[in-house]
């Protein structure tokens, strides 16, 4: 059975979990044993550590399958799962720590470079507090992001946006997770006191965007193709995956909903021609947003396969297609949305909870098109000054 396959085998599962999971802040124990029989979240772990080493496009198609089920259990799947992909990078002493007692080894994240991170002697110094780590109540470990400082690369400077890896008893956890969306993330704030990283779980981003000729210290042990696409594409297109799926799942249960909903007036909604040309709009472009991001990790591997460094421009595209169709996926939501009668803005209508949780998902900062379309707009056309963004 294909990880694809396990994961619509315990669709049902997740389903059935997920208000409890709403009701909880996180997702159940059921919901965390369904996601590990899928392998999803050891999907884009090394071979060599007991991992999955799958294509992208096979990790987002099951991120979109399981996120139609449970658009939590799709977010969490998506976010936790990208993180051995990104560990992978480190150098072995690193990866040893991480899992060299127990390669199954969940490890948490957030990006938001709202905490310190401050270069010393031998690693970092980390204080402050990060918000949006989901799944975070599952982990046993996290992965920070913030600017510590600047970079010298092939005689550029740039802000040195850098990730660096903490162990569970380095931070806590505070519970400050009350949404309308994705409510079963459990994506709590992380919490560190002065803590010192030594500098091997520390890397620049620097070297994701602008060194990608040179291979990390990882990418020398971890020699797949797989780890050599470039970091904020993946993680955009993981993003956009567990977004697509909470949309999709919308999508199904107002199917579902309207076939047998009657109006005030005693009519099958079915049979208004306005719902029907909404359905079939709506139902185009999430057709079109899973096979563009399907598209994008098909020619992200083609590259890494070819031993191809995509200019900043390619990458630039990808981002912003993978975007652009996350949006389009959550425009088509909205579309139903408005043509649900208003029975459906009552907080316990089953399309609600499907509705925030799309909105949610799309709200995501690497989803915020914009600068993405200027960044890829500028570099096609030749333009000096452009927008900056992670490439």
């Amino acid at each position: 059975m294909s990880m694809i396959e396990r994961a619509r085998a315990v669709a049902p599962a997740l389903a059935a979990a997920d208000a409890e999971g709403a009701k909880l802040g996180r997702l159940t124990g059921e919901a965390v044993a369904a996601l590990e029989s899928t392998g999803v979240l050891r999907a884009l772990q090394p071979a060599r550590w007991g991992g999955g080493e799958v294509h992208l496009a096979e990790y987002a198609e099951t991120v979109i399958e399981i996120g139609r089920a449970s658009a939590s259990a799709g977010w969490v799947a998506s976010v936790v799962g990208v993180h051995p992909w990104q560990i992978a990078l480190f150098p072995e002493e690193t990866q040893k720590e991480i899992w060299g007692e127990d390669p199954a080894r969940r490890i948490a994240s957030s990006y938001t470079p709202t905490g310190k991170i401050e270069k010393v002697d031998g690693g970092y110094r980390v204080s402050g507090r990060w918000s949006f780590s989901s799944g975070s109540g599952i982990c046993d470990g996290v992965i920070l992001g913030g600017i510590a400082g600047r970079r010298e690369l092939n005689g550029t400077e740039y802000p040195d946006f850098t990730s660096v890896i903490l162990d569970a008893g380095d931070y806590r956890i505070e519970e400050t997770w009350n949404v309308a969306g994705l409510r079963g993330t459990g994506s709590n704030d992380i919490v560190v006191d002065d803590v010192f990283v030594p500098g091997h779980r520390g890397q620049s981003h620097v070297y994701y965007t602008h060194g990608l000729g040179t291979p990390l210290p990882g990418q020398e042990l971890n020699d797949g193709p797989l780890y050599r696409a470039p970091w904020a594409v993946t993680f955009n297109l993981i993003i956009a995956a567990g977004a697509l799926g909470a949309c999709l799942g919308f999508y199904d249960q107002w199917v579902s909903e309207t076939r047998g909903r009657r109006t005030n007036y005693g009519q099958l909604l079915r049979e208004e021609p306005g719902v029907q040309n909404h359905l079939a709009e709506a139902a185009w472009q999430l057709d079109a947003a899973v096979l563009k991001v399907k598209r994008a990790a098909d020619e992200l591997m083609e590259h890494a396969e070819r031993g191809e460094i995509p200019s900043l421009e390619q990458r630039a595209f990808w981002r912003w297609d993978i975007a652009r169709s996350a949006n389009a996926a959550l425009d088509a939501v909205q579309a139903l949305m408005r043509v649900s009668s208003g029975r459906s803005a009552f907080i316990d209508h089953p399309l609600q909870a499907k509705f925030q949780d799309a909105v949610a998902a799309g709200s995501h900062a690497f989803l915020f098109d914009d600068p993405l379309a200027k960044a890829w707009g500028g570099r096609h056309l030749g333009a000096e000054k452009l927008a900056e963004v992670h490439l």
